[in-house]
C-alpha cells in the first residue's frame, strides 16, 4: 500500500498535507505537492497505478518513488501511498498511514479523479457508479476521515478540491465532479467549528499530456493569453488557499483557467 513502510518525519516542525491523485510526475497532483513542500510542507500523497495502466497515456514506472525524491530535494518528509479510492475503507486507510509516517494532517488537496470521456448515451452504468464512487463518494469520506480526525489550532485547517466544468461528451465525469463540489463547499459550513477553510478550484484545461492536436488548439483559440494550462499554474493558487494569507477565501469555487472562453 505504501512507497516505504518506515516512519518518516522532518527534524523541524511542519505542517502535513495530503495530497491524492499523484499518479504522474507530470500531473497536477505532482506539482501541487512539489509546490507545497516548497512552501514548508510535510507532503504526503495517494495514487493508484491500476487507473493510470487504462488510459491512453499509461502508468509511469517509478512516478511514487521520483515524487518522493522531489520532496524531499525540497525538504520534505513524504509519503506515498497506494490506495483504490473506489473502496469505502481506503480513506480510512489511508489517514491511518499517513498520521503513523508524518503526523496529523492539516490540509487536505482532493486531486484524485477517475476520467473515462463517455456521454449520455453510451456511458455504462459500471463507469458512471466508479466515478461517482472516486470523485464524489470517496471525496465525502476523505473529507468527513479528515474532520474526524483534524486537531490543529483553529484557522490552520484547509480543503481544496479540484473539479471541472466539462460535461457533454464526459458526463460521469462532470456530473460527479459537481457533486464533488456540493460536499467541498458544505464543508466550508459543516467544519466551521474546527476553524477550516474549504475551497473548490477549476484548473480548466492543463496539459498533461493527454490533449490531442485538436484539442490543444481548440484550447488555444479560447485563451485569450494564448497559451495551455501548467500544473505550477494550480499549484500556485493551490499554495494561496494553504498558506496563512488565504484563511479569508473560504467557501469557493475559483476559476484557475487563463479566462478560457466557454
Amino acid at each position: 500500500m505504501t512507497v516505504d513502510d518506515e516512519p518518516v518525519r522532518s527534524a523541524a516542525s511542519r505542517p502535513v498535507v495530503l495530497v491524492t491523485g499523484v499518479g504522474r510526475t507530470v500531473g497536477i497532483g505532482a506539482g501541487i505537492a512539489c509546490r507545497l513542500a516548497e512552501d514548508g510542507w510535510d507532503v504526503a500523497f495517494s495514487y493508484w497505478a491500476p487507473y493510470d495502466r487504462r488510459m491512453a497515456w499509461g502508468a509511469e514506472a517509478g512516478a511514487a518513488e521520483a515524487v518522493e525524491r522531489a520532496l524531499a530535494e525540497r525538504g520534505a518528509a513524504s509519503a506515498g501511498v497506494e490506495a483504490d479510492l473506489a473502496e469505502v475503507g481506503a480513506a480510512g486507510r489511508v489517514f491511518d498511514e499517513v498520521e503513523r509516517r508524518l503526523g496529523g494532517v492539516t490540509a487536505l488537496v482532493l486531486g484524485h479523479c477517475e476520467s473515462v470521456d463517455s456521454g449520455l448515451l453510451d456511458t455504462t452504468v459500471e463507469s458512471f457508479d466508479r466515478h461517482f464512487a472516486v470523485n464524489a463518494r470517496a471525496s465525502w469520506l476523505l473529507i468527513r476521515e479528515y474532520g474526524r480526525r483534524f486537531a490543529g489550532a483553529a484557522g490552520s485547517g484547509r480543503i481544496v478540491a479540484l473539479t471541472s466544468d466539462h460535461t457533454a461528451g464526459n458526463l460521469p465525469y462532470g456530473a460527479s465532479k459537481g457533486a464533488l463540489d456540493r460536499i467541498t463547499l458544505a464543508a466550508a459550513h459543516e467544519l466551521a467549528h474546527l476553524g477550516v477553510t474549504a475551497n473548490v478550484v477549476n484548473p480548466g484545461p492543463v496539459d498533461t499530456g493527454w490533449m490531442t492536436e485538436a484539442v490543444r488548439s481548440a484550447v488555444l483559440g479560447r485563451t485569450p493569453l494564448g497559451r495551455l494550462g501548467t500544473p505550477e499554474d494550480t499549484a500556485n493558487l493551490v499554495a494561496f488557499l494553504c498558506s496563512p494569507e488565504g484563511q479569508w477565501v473560504n467557501g469557493q469555487l475559483l476559476m484557475s483557467n487563463g479566462g478560457l472562453a466557454n
